[in-house]
């Protein structure tokens, strides 16, 4: 089957492959195909430079998943339980991470994996991806506007309404600038959570040997009382202790929700054949430092009863790096704590509110969306796109009737549940992508960059998630603990993309593709055709550097 190019057709003869029923164009404008080797024109997101780019990719997912959600991991895992959670859940994040880089890295196209499901799989696959990503923000924006509300709780005790509607507007104006004053933000933003993260870890290791002002040298002695787990639902014994590890695996996935978004971010920048892979390259590294480190080291110096941990209490001391400065009798720290905590709620939400609104204009250009959000102002800014995302922000509003803490645990199972069907589609699409090049004979040391563990690593991540996928609200059939919000909220997302993906796929008439005629030789094709700028020598101090793209 001859496969044409769909954006510039360049390297094609002019026939459309049967298996794309619309031309997919994530593009700005109508010039199409002008200069770049998929005719991309990113003018939405021109204003961002590459060190705007490479620092939102580092550090723009950590938010109050990390800050927040771990508390409640250890109050329900244990600190031992909440470690392995996070641990295990990083390792199948990196193998979704890799899976996505060697996709992009042969076909770079904005969009990621929702461009990815359409030249690999299946058109109906791209259309569910694309509205479960904008339906992930629709829920993660008011999650992390609840989260902020709860930070500032901290200093004032006006009501969380007040502060959730404050930082909504400033969400709203934020996205409604030029592209580069969001740039800006998210640059100071990223750097402010890399410094408190490496300060926290230090703090810790401090206070945990006995530096702290009370001259206690803590050590272990919080994983031998109260213990390295927690008996979850009052259920005794090594079974207890089971149900409250599995369910840190709740937490652990809100937290590393968007990590996959390196690809979209290093798509825009030169090279990004290049530097896409070094960027999942160093995702292990990321995880290591600002995740499980973070939550082995929260775990030596905050029991696991604290009162003052999300699970039982409202006020916005919850955040267990917090509650660790205070224990240890540091009075000014956990103010600046709690503000830069405070910066990492609103910068996720930032974050999330211009990923999802871009995806959805890009979703009306290929005509799965409805045309209006095409409309943009004199900025570019698709401020119907952002609008529309914006009013799912009152669903911050639900923590005004039963507690923050109760709503934010809510939206972020819904999340969670959400990013679970993105990490599948991604390692679904990989493995299409995969059994097509032994089918087709090709040699995967002739793309651009070769992922290593693959398939394995796909495959464990697939099957792990479809397993958490189905178990996570497993404490809703224990007798007794019966409660449908957390029913709805762990299991909803699955009947909706179904109906997504088989609706469009009926009203469509969408094939999948046959894995010998998916145009993998074609985008080698491409890739070869276009060679890029080789890089320049690392050299000096930058040899060691583990972590920047």
């Amino acid at each position: 089957m001859q496969y044409s190019d769909p954006e510039s057709d360049v390297y094609g003869q002019g026939k459309k492959s049967e298996y794309v029923t619309e031309t997919p164009t994530y593009a700005t404008d109508e010039r199409l195909g002008e200069n770049e080797e998929y005719g991309e024109v990113k003018e939405l997101r021109r204003g961002l430079a590459q060190r705007h780019i490479q620092m939102i990719a580092l550090a723009g997912t950590i938010g109050t998943g990390l800050f927040l959600g771990s508390g409640k991991a250890i109050a329900r895992g244990g600190p031992l339980g909440a470690f392995m959670g996070y641990s295990f859940v990083g390792v199948l994040v990196t193998g979704v991470v890799l899976s996505i880089a060697e996709l992009s890295a042969l076909l770079p196209l904005s969009g990621a994996i929702i461009r990815h499901a359409e030249h690999f799989v299946d058109p109906a696959l791209s259309f569910a991806q694309g509205w479960n990503v904008v339906y992930t923000s629709m829920v993660s924006l008011p999650a992390e506007l609840t989260g902020a509300a709860v930070i500032v709780q901290f200093w004032s005790t006006i009501n969380s309404a007040v502060w959730i509607t404050v930082f909504g507007i400033l969400l709203i104006g934020s996205n409604l600038l030029f592209v580069r004053v969001y740039g800006e933000m998210e640059f100071t933003f990223a750097t402010l959570k890399i410094m408190l993260i490496v300060g926290l870890n230090i703090m810790a290791l401090v206070i945990v040997c006995g530096g702290g002002p009370d001259h206690h040298a803590y050590g272990f002695q919080y994983w031998r009382n109260p213990g390295p787990f927690v008996e979850y639902l009052g259920i005794k014994g090594d079974l207890g202790h089971f149900l409250g590890f599995w369910t840190t695996f709740s937490n652990a996935i809100y937290a590393y929700s968007g990590i996959e978004n390196i690809s979209i971010a290093a798509a825009e920048t030169q090279s990004p054949r290049r530097n896409i892979p070094i960027a999942a390259k160093r995702i292990f590294w990321r995880v290591c430092i600002f995740y499980i480190l973070s939550i082995f080291m929260v775990g030596l110096i905050v029991p696991s009863n604290d009162p003052n941990l999300l699970h039982s209490t409202g006020n916005a001391a919850q955040s267990p790096f917090v509650i660790a400065s205070k224990r240890a009798g540091i009075k000014v720290v956990p103010s600046i704590i709690n503000f830069v905590v405070l910066t990492s709620a609103w910068s996720a939400g930032n974050s999330g509110l211009l990923g999802s609104s871009r995806t959805l204009y890009g979703m009306a250009r290929e005509g799965r969306a409805p045309k209006i959000f095409l409309r943009t102002s004199r900025m570019g800014v698709p401020y119907v796109a952002v609008g529309f995302i914006s009013l799912f922000m009152a669903l911050g509003y639900m923590s005004l009737s039963s507690g923050a803490s109760v709503a934010f645990g809510w939206l972020q199972d819904l999340v969670s549940v959400a990013a679970i069907i993105g990490w599948m589609v991604i390692c679904t699409v990989y493995l299409r992508f995969y059994y097509g090049c032994k089918v087709q004979g090709i040699d995967r040391s002739e793309l651009p960059w070769k992922a290593p563990f693959q398939p394995y690593a796909a495959w464990l991540s697939l099957t792990s998630f479809i397993v958490l996928l189905l178990t996570g609200g497993y404490a809703v059939f224990i007798k007794g603990h019966w409660d449908t919000e957390t029913f709805v909220s762990s299991y909803i997302n699955i009947p909706i993309f179904i109906i997504l993906y088989f609706g469009y796929k009926f009203i469509k008439k969408t094939k999948i593709i046959p894995l010998a005629e998916i145009p993998i030789r074609h985008f080698i094709d491409i890739a070869n055709a276009n060679p890029e700028a080789p890089a320049k020598p690392v050299v000096g101090w930058r040899r060691l550097n583990i972590l920047w793209s």
